[in-house]
């Protein structure tokens, strides 16, 4: 049998342990993979692209373990009373290539997304970082906000959104949320006055186009850039020229990937970046001084994903009443008799019952 999770088992699993609580622990076990980076197969994401959105698969394996996520992205879903992301995911064993586990990612994409947003900050924002500009208020804001609190300080949230109603829904689910009693919550009325006195500034957006959300004016020496959005061809949040701006240092998940899908698309092959398991290994430097501008161009990489999976098994295994098993793979007596352990058993007992 093979352990299954579904939307009311992670539901429990976060529950249980309290969100914020939940993000800090997957934040490290994210990192302890990054530091073992050299371990992995890694390679950029098969993806499937129309006019409408893109279908993708996001493998990753160790020596042990592989794992893959089927994820999508539809931005024009909402209209239709649909998700604009969903996805599922397995994790397997390696010596018999046996799946471990399937399990629902969509609520878990969220998560680990924000885990890593927040993983990241804490590298490369300054320490002081008390003030976040969360431009983009959709599906993920929640998952930002809590994560950024709880394992980056942040105590003030100036948020923006095109849709005030979206800005509106967050503030509600916010303010309902006992562990933020403490967090200052600023509605703006542009993403220029979000970004005013901000020291992070987090663009979450979804519309799948070459966007400009972020614009040189916006930015001050000192700040962190979390561009989450942007992440597959022809989707970006960030005007060209921030790029080029002095001072900036541009931090990645997987090369080869983000030159593809994320805000650096815009740029020359050359341009430079910094892979973040770099810095985690200490193989190179975070933010040079104070006043530097770093910038995370985030897009998803498969190893989150891996290590999400990896840790959502064990949170299963440890339960007892709560564990759920699906017969996804057969269970034979002769493992060389496929036929007669399915299909030649059921004939034999309907033969029987008649």
């Amino acid at each position: 049998m093979v352990d299954y999770i579904g939307v009311t088992d992670v539901t429990r699993l976060v529950t249980n342990l309290g969100l914020g609580a939940f993000l800090e622990r997957l934040a490290s076990e994210i990192e302890s993979d990054y530091r073992r980076w050299d371990e992995f197969e890694k390679c950029a994401r098969v993806a499937a692209h129309s006019e409408v959105g893109v279908i993708e698969l996001m493998p990753a394996s160790d020596a042990t373990r592989y794992a893959f996520k089927y994820v999508n992205g539809h931005p024009k879903n909402t209209a239709r009373g649909l998700l604009t992301v969903t996805a599922f995911g397995v994790l397997a064993d390696i010596e018999t290539g046996y799946p471990l586990l399937l399990s629902e990612l969509t609520i878990t994409t969220a998560l680990r997304t924000a885990a890593m947003s927040a993983l990241a900050a804490r590298w490369l924002a300054r320490p002081d970082s008390r003030v976040m500009a969360l431009i983009g208020n959709g599906s993920q804001s929640e998952f930002q906000s809590v994560a950024f609190h709880r394992i980056n300080g942040i105590r003030t949230l100036r948020l923006y959104d095109i849709d005030p109603l979206a800005s509106a829904k967050l503030e509600q689910n916010l303010r309902a949320m006992p562990e933020l009693s403490d967090l200052e919550i600023v509605r703006c009325s542009s993403a220029a006055q979000a970004c005013s006195g901000a020291d992070i500034v987090t663009t979450v957006t979804a519309d799948k186009k070459n966007a400009v959300i972020l614009t040189p004016p916006m930015i001050r020496a000192g700040m962190h850039l979390n561009a989450v959005g942007g992440d597959c061809p022809g989707k970006t949040e960030l005007h060209v020229d921030v790029l080029s701006m002095p001072g900036l240092q541009t931090f990645v998940e997987f090369a080869p990937q983000t030159r593809i899908e994320g805000e650096i698309q815009q740029m020359p092959n050359d341009f430079p970046v910094t892979e973040f398991a770099d810095v985690v290994r200490g193989l190179r430097p975070a933010r040079n001084e104070i006043h530097s501008i770093t910038l995370f161009d985030s897009v998803g990489f498969a190893l989150e994903d891996f290590s999400a999976l990896r840790y959502l098994h064990t949170l299963v295994q440890e339960e007892r009443r709560e564990r759920r098993t699906i017969d996804l793979i057969p269970e034979l007596a002769d493992p060389k008799d496929l036929y007669g352990g399915t299909l030649g058993a059921s004939k034999a007992s309907f033969r029987r019952a008649s």
